[in-house]
């Protein structure tokens, strides 16, 4: 006997469906996200993959796909889901990564980033919903609204040479050497659905065999959007879209691939492979083993724009780098270019690197006062607290913490210009972590700074630094 219920991919009760039947799904009456649910479902469980799977789920209706798969999600920024499966997929390679996006979402906002993954080949896979307008929002016009078709900010049709044409997606990503799989379907009559289940099926066996990117387009109605009656809404999708989306494979590469053509098997990430890299990048650097730090250095540098503090950390990396850590380097500043708030993050670390955020630094510079005032509370007990004291006016807790005040923008003066007062505080981080020799970051601010003929400069402000603290 066979029982017909519903997939255990699912989970038994949908919360985001109000009132007593909350097994039913929250969409619209005709809407096609539904029944590509069940489909997913169906193909996950069929092919024992739900356990492995995560869903990268962006705005639109396509949001709610956590509220309905008993799986790993993760929720993208709008247009951004490709780019979060990518590293979802990179991080995980043994995951399924499914980016399940509106055409609002994929085509509009997120067309780079569609593009490019597809460029790579990134073993992922991207169900597209095409319904040809924003369902969510309000019905306006999306990037694949037909010629003529009406909506919220087109109430005339959509116009030519006004709004452009429809995007195709599937003709557009079919021109790419690396993707392996792009189709498009519909929810129309039952042949199309036993076409579109044929479809996911096989983008989900693609990527579970590592052979590469696979794209499924799904022509979808939206009764609502359009102002529709449910059975019109559909009729009206398969005789209308599909002349601007024709139905079929664009590209399929899955079986029989020759030879010498796009590598699609996904690799995963090897830092050794990075790390042999950046080897074969050094000029003048000292050869030999990775450097071992003793402790794992957590870094926050903050001062105003102009200071010089994104490149401070940037030097600091760069050393991290090239000395065979694991680095991480995260901006934040203001709008101005100078004399707005600028503070990075810095992690060097002997291990991968879970956040590039810094919350509890146990190195700080600071360059100003109100970044003093800011952060210090900040480092926890032990930590290390540089302050450019020409500028900061007030003593850090030398209690709790391990200060050093150092006239960071008066030696700097005094070397040649105070616009190297980063350098010299690079000089003093170096002598009070001990972390690195003052000759291994000499040669690497020699291979990184540009303009040749303010090197001896760079060199002399970061030995005045580094000698600073050591007399001290």
């Amino acid at each position: 006997m066979k029982v017909y219920e519903k997939s255990p991919s699912f989970y038994e009760v949908f919360e985001r469906k109000s009132g007593p039947a909350k097994e039913a799904t929250h969409y619209c009456p005709g809407c096609g996200h539904g029944n590509v649910h069940k489909m997913i479902a169906e193909a996950l469980e069929d092919m024992n993959l739900t356990p492995r799977t995560v869903f990268v789920s962006p705005v639109g209706c396509s949001v709610f796909a956590y509220y309905y798969f008993d799986c790993g999600n993760t929720q993208a920024a709008h247009g951004r889901a490709p780019a979060v499966a990518t590293g979802v997929k990179r991080a995980n390679p043994n995951s399924i990564v499914i980016s399940y996006q509106g055409d609002g979402d994929l085509a509009a906002i997120g067309t780079a980033e569609t593009i490019h993954a597809a460029n790579r080949g990134e073993n992922i896979t991207v169900f597209f919903i095409n319904n040809a307008i924003y369902g969510m929002t309000g019905g306006q016009m999306a990037p694949t609204t037909l010629i003529g078709q009406r909506s919220a900010t087109t109430p005339r049709g959509r116009i030519e040479h006004v709004h452009g044409n429809p995007i195709r997606v599937c003709e557009m990503l079919a021109t790419l050497p690396a993707p392996t799989y792009i189709e498009r379907v519909a929810v129309g009559n039952s042949k199309h659905v036993m076409k579109m289940r044929k479809a996911i099926r096989k983008a989900l066996k693609i990527q579970s065999e590592g052979r590469g990117y696979s794209f499924v387009e799904i022509l979808s109605p939206c009764p609502t959007g359009w102002k529709m009656d449910p059975t019109v809404s559909r009729d009206w999708m398969v005789d209308e879209m599909t002349k601007v989306f024709p139905l079929g494979v664009f590209k399929d590469e899955s079986e029989n691939v020759d030879e010498g053509t796009w590598d699609r098997v996904y690799k995963p990430f090897d830092t050794g492979q990075v790390n042999e890299y950046l080897d074969r990048l050094k000029t003048s650097m000292t050869e030999g083993e990775p450097i071992v730090l003793k402790e794992n250095l957590h870094c926050k540098f903050a001062g105003f724009g102009g200071q010089g503090i994104l490149t401070l950390g940037l030097f600091l990396s760069q050393i991290g780098m090239r000395a065979g850590q694991q680095v991480s380097w995260f901006p934040a500043y203001g709008p101005e270019m100078r004399g707005g708030t600028a503070n990075c993050s810095v992690n060097l670390s002997n291990a991968r690197i879970g956040s590039p955020l810094v919350d509890k630094p146990n190195v700080l510079v600071v360059m100003n006062q109100p970044s003093l005032d800011a952060f210090e509370h900040a480092v926890p007990d032990g930590g290390l607290i540089i302050a450019d004291s020409t500028i900061v006016a007030s003593q850090p807790d030398s209690k709790r913490l391990r200060v050093v005040m150092i006239p960071a923008s008066k030696i700097a003066d005094e070397v040649g210009t105070p616009k190297i007062a980063n350098v010299v505080v690079l000089g003093a981080l170096a002598a009070a972590t001990g972390a690195f020799s003052p000759e291994y970051c000499m040669e690497t601010l020699r291979s990184v700074i540009k303009k040749k003929n303010l090197i001896e400069m760079n060199m002399e402000a970061f030995r005045r630094g580094y000698d600073f603290v050591k007399n001290q």
